[in-house]
């Protein structure tokens, strides 16, 4: 079997031999008979020269006609001439990198074969005419010469750059002529679309589509629109169209009729165009208006999206307009009835109403009964408390609270709330005077500090002052900050009571026994204590005795034996020369311990004192009908401290 096919495929070359020597013999056949045929016609062409030459004398012969050189060559000058004339109006006389006009004049599955006048057509791939869907022999096109003649000897077109260079041509025109053109939306991109306008791709700018702002830029896609051309690049081969430029000189039309036309109260439609946190822009048909965001509805919002939205129609009513500055203030809510006028009348002083908080500020909140009415409540009118604190700390935006009418305008629309009057006054119950009498113990806490002394809250509404003289028995407090601060808890006691005036006077240091009572009999005049220096100022200084206590030591009572002075922190032993439990003031003596006549000093100051010590015991004895052992070993050191200083008296 593979022997026969291998025969048969030897007879197959044989035959196509065979076919190729029969073609190539019918070739040269041919090239023979028209060789012979050339050769027949040159025999007549001499023949035919010689009859019509053979008359011709050697005087009139035409020896240039005659003469000749090769192909070509056998035409005289003026034959010539009238050559140039003949196909002179028939050939073009075309340059490279310019446009020309070319006819149709063959299409292929591939290419378009166009005629421009030159001595060989033209191709131009068909892909170029995918706009052209009816394109038809004979048609006219623009066409760039790229090349007369390759290195094929074939003349190369293209009608893409044509295109490009008559776009440009006309772009520029129409931006020289300020035309409108019609373009086609390609794309859209960061900031604009694309726009197709003579094969160019040009930017036309978001902020250049419209007047107002546009949104969604997809809706201009693949679609045709009008711009006009506002600036060309050539550098960068840049071209920026606008379609806003189109409508902004029939906008100034409108806007002149409207203004011209507009006045206060007129009720107009619109469409929202822009929104913002303070209120929103209506576009009145070319005119910009804005509607605040507190004309928007009677009630309270907080951003005008609670109740509008973008590219909504309403209808608004100019309230006020500026027309050289072209300001038209809109108002929206002024088209219904106010809520004041419909409140009910049963709304009264002394009324008990019920709303919602709308809004919290540092003087109080606001409570709404009603869109558009609201009411008043001062800090002073949450709570009994003389305190007066953040109303935040009573309340919050959104709750719902009752009320008691305090005060109320209709005719300038205001309200004043309070909700504390729900509640008791805690001055006007039956127990205020027994629970809050004087000498009574209660436990409070600071709410301020001033510099006179502090004010307790001992429960809600009940306050009382706590002077800077009543804290302490021994320490001399400049400000209560010394010794409390606010939100700390501390024991009282009454001192005054005053429930008219709703005053309470309150004492901390009372809670002991007044120390100055026994400070008088250890701290005699003429007695020596041992002592440190705690301050000094420009009088003398301060002196810490023992028991905590203070006392005061002049300048020149300050100077030591050596006759140096003593300074802060140290300690010595000091001579009492002065005592005033009514004053709580004690005086001493650093020289006196040491020097003779500071001591005399002390002495006299002793014998002074003196009838003081007996009015305190008189004092103690009225308070006392009965004298307990302490008292009587006072009065027995007493007695003795009185009776050694009289030797004293004698040698003075």
């Amino acid at each position: 079997m593979a022997v026969k096919g291998a025969e048969a495929d030897v007879d197959v070359k044989t035959a196509e031999a065979e076919l190729e020597q029969d073609d190539l013999a019918a070739f040269k056949a041919a090239k023979k008979r028209e060789e012979e045929e050339g050769i027949s016609r040159m025999i007549k062409d001499v023949t035919a020269r010689k009859a019509t030459t053979s008359n011709v004398s050697i005087e009139n012969f035409d020896w240039e006609a005659f003469d000749r050189k090769g192909f070509g060559e056998g035409y005289s000058t003026k034959d010539r001439q009238e050559m140039d004339k003949i196909y002179g109006g028939t050939i073009a006389s075309v340059n490279e990198s310019e446009v020309v006009k070319g006819t149709v004049v063959g299409i292929n599955d591939r290419d378009v074969i166009l005629n421009i006048g030159f001595k060989s057509d033209g191709l131009v791939p068909l892909a170029e005419f995918k706009d052209m869907t009816n394109l038809k022999i004979g048609d006219m096109v623009d066409l760039f010469i790229e090349e007369r003649e390759n290195t094929m000897g074939q003349l190369v077109l293209s009608r893409r750059k044509a295109k490009l260079v008559k776009g440009w041509e006309y772009v520029q025109t129409a931006l020289d002529k300020d035309q409108v053109i019609e373009g086609f939306v390609k794309r859209r991109t960061k900031g604009g679309l694309i726009v197709d306008v003579f094969g160019i791709e040009a930017f036309l700018p978001g902020s250049q589509i419209d007047v107002k702002p546009i949104r969604d830029f997809d809706i201009y896609v693949n679609k045709n629109i009008e711009v006009k051309v506002v600036k060309i690049n050539y550098t960068n081969d840049n071209v920026v169209v606008s379609h806003k430029v189109l409508i902004e000189k029939d906008l100034e039309q409108q806007k002149a009729a409207i203004l011209t036309n507009l006045e206060k109260g007129q009720v107009l439609e619109g469409v929202i165009k822009n929104m913002t946190n303070f209120g929103v822009f209506i576009d009145l048909g070319g005119v910009d208006g804005l509607l605040h965001i507190t004309d928007i509805s009677w009630g309270r919002i907080n951003h005008p999206e609670e109740l509008l939205k973008l590219d909504q129609v309403v209808k608004v009513v100019v309230l006020d307009f500026d027309e050289d500055k072209r300001r038209i203030s809109l108002g929206m809510k002024q088209l219904t009835p106010h809520p004041w006028d419909s409140l009910a009348a049963d709304i009264i002083v002394g009324s008990k109403v019920k709303g919602r908080i709308v809004n919290v500020a540092d003087y109080g909140a606001f409570l709404e009964l009603q869109p558009g009415v609201e009411g008043l409540i001062h800090v002073s009118e949450m709570s009994w408390s003389q305190h007066l604190r953040n109303p935040q700390d009573f309340i919050k935006v959104g709750d719902e609270l009752n009320a008691v009418v305090l005060t109320i305008d209709r005719a300038e629309r205001k309200m004043s709330l309070g909700i504390k009057q729900l509640t008791e006054d805690p001055w006007t119950r039956q127990d205020v005077l027994a629970k809050y009498g004087v000498g009574t113990r209660h436990k409070g806490i600071v709410r301020n500090l001033t510099n006179f002394g502090l004010f307790i809250e001992l429960e809600e509404g009940i306050d009382g002052l706590v002077h800077v003289s009543d804290l302490s028995w021994t320490k001399k407090i400049k400000h209560p900050s010394e010794f409390t601060k606010v939100g700390d808890s501390i024991e009282v006691q009454v001192l005054e009571l005053d429930a008219v005036n709703r005053r309470l006077a309150l004492s901390h240091k009372h809670l002991e026994e007044n120390p100055w009572d026994t400070f008088e009999n250890i701290f005699t005049v003429g007695s020596i204590h041992k002592s440190t220096i705690i301050s000094k100022n420009d009088k003398g200084v301060v002196i810490e005795l023992p028991y905590g206590i203070e006392g005061f030591c002049s300048l020149k009572n300050l100077a030591k034996e050596d006759g140096s002075k003593a300074e802060v922190g140290e300690s010595y032993d000091f001579k009492v020369l002065e005592f005033s439990k009514e004053d709580r003031r004690i005086t001493l003596s650093l020289k006196a311990t040491w020097s003779a006549e500071e001591d005399k000093t002390a002495v006299a100051s002793k014998k002074k004192a003196a009838p003081s010590k007996g009015k305190t015991i008189d004092k103690i004895n009225q308070e006392s009908e009965k004298s307990t052992l302490g008292d009587l070993e006072a009065l027995s050191a007493l007695k003795e401290k009185m009776s050694s200083s009289k030797p004293a008296q004698k040698a003075e």
